[in-house]
């Protein structure tokens, strides 16, 4: 079951971009491996090559003691190597059972055996905690539960190395608890597990040994038990990183709240939910996943039907109707979807930036000069690092982000509500965006975070509310914020003392 693979001296180019520089190391069979690295480290391109996406430049991949060059992900899936990517690799239209078996049916003679994908399907969905229908379109499902089919769809493939990237980014603390227990199943087992996460928390309880790369180079390998998180992202980022959270600020002075919501009812996802926001505030909204934070904001701008309750903004009774009635009356959302619903990734920087606020650009013709002043302060003031002529995919996960933010901060709202808004990011630029945000609110804004890293609101935010239920059932102010505390409210455990 057991396999062993060797990266001896690769490079990869990309044209005349070189991303991996001579990488060298091995993978034990049997154990969970942490890879770690800042967002283009090359772990992904790395990952990918061993998966058979891509062919190394120069360099030898060996798999059980032989050199091999693998002619695609089907040739790696048959020595046993299975990706389950970041980016889910799902057909919404097709169900959950026929994504889990595409490219490899199950036939009885000329015809598709239905039953059997059925029950294996069931049975590795089970295995994961997916009490889903198998026969349900994957375009019904939430992030979270898409995630859960990828991981059982590579359950399927009877992996003996299983590559993992970021795979609890959009779990509840209940299913980040199966994903575990399954990979501690599946080192017993003897699978040798790669476990690619920004979440040095993770990484710290289910890896044996973290490897680090950072600028497509290897930089270290160590036990984790001898690892602590600090000297983890001090690899990372090549420097001593301290004071991940800017100092928290108080809210500034005012005679009314810049966002006041009063009982605003999503029908199916948010009832009664009353709260506001004043300057210079920082906002959390914590609860497991399907508690109804998101749908309450897609609610608030018109993106799902509303009933009930009012919306002041700055002490303006407004009806919001789409999200560009909100952004005409302040607020704007970034949605947790960056690639999906915050940029247009194959579109260039400078066209994802002034999307929203185009009529500010054109004189009366469209003003390229006028657009590329705007991406040029965007790239000062938000350090974003990447090709300004190249599109928003060619950037990290963190460049993109810092993009998406900064384009929906160009129509100047008063309120800005950002969900999830370092998923996917590497440590340096969590850092980066956690800082931007505080700077957001000593201009006088207020920031509304929804996070599924109690970590990070804890860090941030002056309140958190607590969803649990479609209700807001708790607000904990910053002098009683802690993991114990959000987790208790939002798992309704929580005793008043």
């Amino acid at each position: 079951m057991s396999l062993h693979v060797a990266f001896d001296g690769i490079t990869k180019e990309f044209g005349a971009v070189r991303v991996l520089h001579g990488v060298s190391f091995d993978l034990q069979p049997g154990r969970v491996h942490g890879l770690l690295g800042e967002n283009g480290a090359g772990k992904s391109t790395l990952m990918k090559i061993l998966a058979g996406y891509h062919a190394p430049t120069t360099g030898t991949l060996s798999i059980g003691g032989e050199p091999v060059r693998l002619a695609g992900s089907r040739a790696a899936e048959e020595r046993g190597i299975v990706l389950i990517h970041q980016e889910l690799n799902l057909a919404d239209d097709l169900t959950v059972t026929q994504n889990m078996f595409l490219g490899h049916e199950l036939r009885r003679g000329w015809l598709l055996d239905e039953r059997a994908m059925r029950e294996r399907a069931a049975h590795a969905l089970a295995q994961v905690g997916f009490d889903g229908d198998p026969d349900g379109k994957v375009g019904d499902l939430i992030v979270a539960e898409k995630q859960l089919v990828e991981i059982a769809k590579a359950q399927l493939r009877n992996a003996r190395l299983l590559i993992m990237d970021e795979p609890t980014a959009s779990l509840t603390p209940s299913e980040c608890e199966r994903l575990f227990g399954l990979i501690d199943r599946l080192r017993r087992d003897g699978v040798t597990v790669v476990y690619i996460s920004h979440k040095l928390d993770e990484v710290e309880r289910i890896t044996d040994e973290v490897i680090v790369m950072r600028d497509g180079r290897f930089v270290a390998r160590a036990p984790t038990a001898e690892t602590s998180r600090q000297r983890m992202a001090t690899l990372m980022v090549g420097r001593e990183l301290t004071d991940m959270f800017p100092d928290r600020q108080p809210p500034q002075p005012s005679a009314r709240p810049l966002l006041s919501v009063r009982d605003v009812t999503v029908p199916g996802w948010a009832e009664n939910v009353s709260f506001d926001l004043q300057p210079g505030e920082i906002l959390g909204f914590a609860g497991l996943v399907g508690a109804g934070r998101t749908e309450l904001f897609e609610g608030l701008l018109g993106l799902r039907p509303r009933s009930g309750g009012g919306i002041e903004i700055d002490g303006r009774t407004v009806r919001l109707r789409n999200p560009r009635e909100a952004m005409r009356n302040g607020l704007t959302y970034l949605s947790e979807d960056r690639k999906g619903k915050g940029l247009h990734v194959g579109m260039r920087l400078r066209d994802n930036l002034t999307l929203m606020t185009l009529p500010r650009h054109a004189r009366p013709l469209l003003s390229s000069r006028s657009e590329t002043d705007a991406l040029d302060r965007a790239v000062a003031d938000f350090g974003i690092r990447g090709d300004p002529q190249g599109v928003a995919a060619s950037l990290s996960g963190g460049n993109q982000q810092k993009l998406a933010i900064a384009k929906f901060l160009q129509p100047d709202p008063r309120v800005f509500v950002l969900d999830e808004p370092t998923r996917g990011v590497d440590v340096g630029a969590k850092r980066d965006i956690y800082f931007l945000i505080a700077r957001l609110a000593a201009q006088g804004r207020g920031v509304i975070v929804i996070s599924s890293e109690l970590i990070e609101l804890i860090g941030l935010c002056h309140r958190v509310i607590v969803m649990r239920g479609r209700r807001a059932v708790a607000t904990v102010p910053a002098e009683r914020l802690s993991e114990e505390e959000l987790i208790a409210h939002a798992i309704g455990t929580h005793t008043r003392h």
